[in-house]
């Protein structure tokens, strides 16, 4: 009696880590899906859509995030990276740890008036920047210290190179 007591016991047991298992598995499937679904609301932009016009015009639409940005995956020298649309921003800001991945040389210091004050940068130059079709190169950029995130900072030493239109939710930037 007792023998068959344990194998009860035992399959018991084995029941319970099974569940276990498919719940955790089950789980991580979520957490993956919805990931997956809150990056692409962050950013809407990670297969920017581009077009040469018949002139000659390079063109290339981006669309709002929810919280109101401009976000796309772009390249710097050739690598994938995340930009995010600054207008305020004079130089491309490049948070250090991405300069570091970049290979980015700190070529002397510089000061950035920034929305939490003033703060040390160092210049950088940037082989090409890449935004879709649209290319730059020899671009003006800055190193930052202080910015923690994954998120470079495409600023006005890009932009000014461009016409830009924002009707509703999309922003076309063109280059003539």
């Amino acid at each position: 009696m007792t023998e068959q007591n344990d194998e009860e016991n035992i399959g018991k047991s084995m029941g319970k880590i099974m569940i276990f298992v498919t719940w955790a598995i089950l789980l991580g499937f979520l957490t993956l899906f919805f990931s997956q679904i809150l990056h692409q609301q962050r950013n809407p932009n990670q297969d920017v859509q581009s077009m040469q016009l018949s002139s000659g015009i390079k063109q290339v639409v981006l669309q709002r995030n929810r919280q109101g940005h401009y976000v796309a995956t772009g390249q710097i020298n050739g690598q994938a990276m995340e930009f995010l649309l600054d207008t305020g921003a004079s130089d491309i800001a490049i948070p250090k740890h991405l300069a570091e991945q970049l290979g980015l040389q700190a070529l002397g210091p510089i000061q950035y008036q920034t929305a939490n004050g003033v703060v040390t940068g160092y210049r950088t130059k940037l082989k090409s920047v890449r935004l879709g079709n649209i290319e730059l190169t020899q671009v003006n950029g800055g190193i930052n210290p202080g910015m923690r995130n994954n998120q470079i900072l495409l600023g006005m030493s890009f932009l000014k190179h461009l016409e830009f239109t924002q009707r509703g939710d999309t922003l076309t930037l063109r280059q003539y």
